[in-house]
């Protein structure tokens, strides 16, 4: 059969455009509002904005149509499209690897996306309040240290963050999704149209727009500040990805829902260069507002919560408009959250008969878990239990090659001294000390 007569048990995208939105939705994140910038920056301006355009054409969007053709193929959450199709067709089974790696893939980054998207929901009332007014960057960074220092506030920002998540996903296709981006999508737009008019009104615009789009040719040749044309290149079709959604079983997914005479090809241009764009626009907010008070553009992934936030503190209005750019900030992280979320939710709505609510519901906990690992930075803990507790002592001893008597202190140290450490450190800064 020439295309799929398949359909989702999920539901379908009431229109073309609400399919455009959703997955212009899943592709602005914080990889175009906070990744693009300081990737940038980082990366000498023009040129990597010149590399990162060709890799988006020439490599984001063939993914991208391979991703929704797939989709829309299999019309199931990209493990069981994987796996319907390797029996139709008759191809090895190892092929389903590339839906279970997408979802896991998906899982994995939402459960590190909710902890910054935290970082920016706590910023929205920490910059109305003035907590940035006239700080410099060094006081701002000691601010942003600050919050990384209050666990408890970082589960909490996490747990809203996924707690919205799990609003919007478990209502389903049409009354969550589709719904959550006809007012989340042009909400964001409109709030990088206002920042972008701050910036040209008071930031340096004209030095932001010479920084983004004139190259230098030779620069674009020796690599710019990434070292070497290969670096430069890399960086580019790292962000592609990443920008796009691609590879994590989201647009998969999205394209399940997609109807069968809507052009793949067109949607997918129409989406990669809204996400090209939006990318480009959010440069134009952060870079003239960096650049009106003398700080640097490749500080990283500081970027935002350091060098832009001490920008703004000494910026007219700034604390109004910092405020808007942290709610920018949280809504584009919202629209990506919910697009990673649904490929594992479908997965277990198809494989386990489970509600879309329950199905949601796991896989919002099982992330806001992992989360917390990471926002309590626990992981360090967890790495000395394994390695001194549950991995046989003679893979630790070939690995390590030491004489008998400084293995057992290393095991004894891995055992004992760095868990209670890590755990004092970690009630300390709950404040029972």
């Amino acid at each position: 059969m020439a295309r799929s007569q398949r359909t989702s048990i999920h539901g379908q995208w009431g229109s073309r455009w609400a399919f455009i939105l959703a997955a212009t939705g899943s592709a602005v994140g914080l990889g175009n509002i906070w990744r693009f910038p300081y990737v940038v920056g980082e990366s000498g301006g023009g040129a990597f904005v010149v590399l990162y355009l060709l890799f988006v054409l020439g490599v984001g969007v063939p993914v991208m149509m391979g991703e929704i053709l797939l989709g829309r193929h299999g019309r199931q959450s990209p493990i069981n499209t994987l796996s319907t199709l390797c029996r139709e067709y008759g191809t090895q089974r190892a092929w389903v690897l590339l839906g279970w790696l997408g979802v896991l893939a998906g899982f994995i980054i939402l459960s590190f996306y909710s902890v910054v998207a935290g970082w920016s929901l706590a910023y929205v009332p920490m910059t109305a309040g003035g907590a940035f007014l006239d700080a410099g960057a060094d006081r701002v960074g000691e601010l942003f240290a600050g919050l990384l220092d209050r666990p408890l506030e970082l589960v909490l920002w996490h747990s809203v963050f996924m707690a919205l998540c799990f609003a919007v996903v478990s209502r389903g296709v049409r009354s969550g999704l589709e719904k959550a981006v006809r007012f989340l999508m042009p909400a964001l737009f409109l709030l990088l149209i206002l920042l972008v008019g701050y910036g040209m009104g008071a930031g340096a615009f004209a030095e932001a727009m010479r920084y983004l789009f004139l190259p230098d040719l030779g620069e674009l040749l020796a690599g710019g500040e990434a070292g070497s044309l290969g670096a430069l290149m890399l960086g580019a079709v790292g962000q592609a990805f990443f920008t796009l959604s691609l590879g994590m079983g989201a647009i998969m997914v999205y394209g399940s829902y997609l109807s069968s005479r809507s052009s793949i090809l067109q949607n997918s241009v129409i989406i990669a260069g809204a996400d090209t764009a939006i990318a480009l626009i959010a440069g134009l907010a952060v870079f003239p507002i960096v650049f009106a008070v003398g700080l640097e553009p490749d500080s990283g992934a500081g970027l935002v919560f350091i060098t832009l936030s001490a920008g703004f503190g000494q910026m007219p209005a700034g604390a109004l408009f910092g405020t808007l750019f942290f709610v920018l900030l949280s809504f584009a992280a919202w629209t990506s959250a919910i697009s990673i979320m649904e490929p594992a939710t479908a997965y277990l709505v198809e494989n386990r008969g489970w509600s879309r609510r329950r199905a949601a519901a796991v896989v919002a906990l099982a992330a806001w878990a992992m989360g917390i690992l990471s926002a309590l930075s626990l992981g360090g803990l967890l790495v000395a239990l394994y390695v001194g507790w549950v991995l046989p002592r003679r893979v630790a001893e070939a690995e390590l090659q030491l004489s008998h008597p400084m293995f057992s202190a290393w095991l004894t140290l891995i055992r004992w001294l760095v868990p209670l450490a890590i755990v004092l450190v970690f009630l300390n800064a709950l404040g029972v000390f």
